[in-house]
């Protein structure tokens, strides 16, 4: 059941949860760029792992352990993500809507709806 709109966690309080996380384990000093940026490739590959060898259509009806599963990893890859952010000062948000008006006059619907192919290769 979802949560009422005033109980939902934001991305604030997110950021600040994983800050103070850290921070009561002493692990700011590990918490570089460098070593968060491998952390988060090396829960994205686990995330890859969650789908490998499936089809199209085993992927896209995950149930029981392996959704579970799948879910864990997204969160351990946005747990990762927001840290990274927060680390190198990054608002997420506004690079993210920075990032999708630069997708969308790459991609303009006129040209890629329907099509997969990337911009650089039409």
């Amino acid at each position: 059941m979802p949560r009422p709109a005033s109980s939902r966690p934001t991305i604030a309080s997110l950021r600040t949860g994983q800050r103070r996380f850290a921070e009561a384990r002493d692990w700011p000093q590990f918490h570089t760029p460098k070593n968060l940026a491998m952390a988060l490739s090396v829960e994205a590959a686990e995330l890859l792992e969650c789908f490998q060898w499936l089809t199209p259509e085993q992927s896209a009806q995950l149930a029981g352990r392996e959704r579970h599963a799948v879910e864990e990893e997204i969160a351990d890859v946005l747990l990762y993500l927001l840290r990274l952010s927060d680390v190198l000062g990054i608002d997420l948000l506004q690079a993210a809507q920075r990032k999708m008006a630069v997708n969308a006059r790459k991609y303009p619907v006129a040209v890629a709806r329907g099509s997969a192919r990337k911009y650089s290769r039409r």
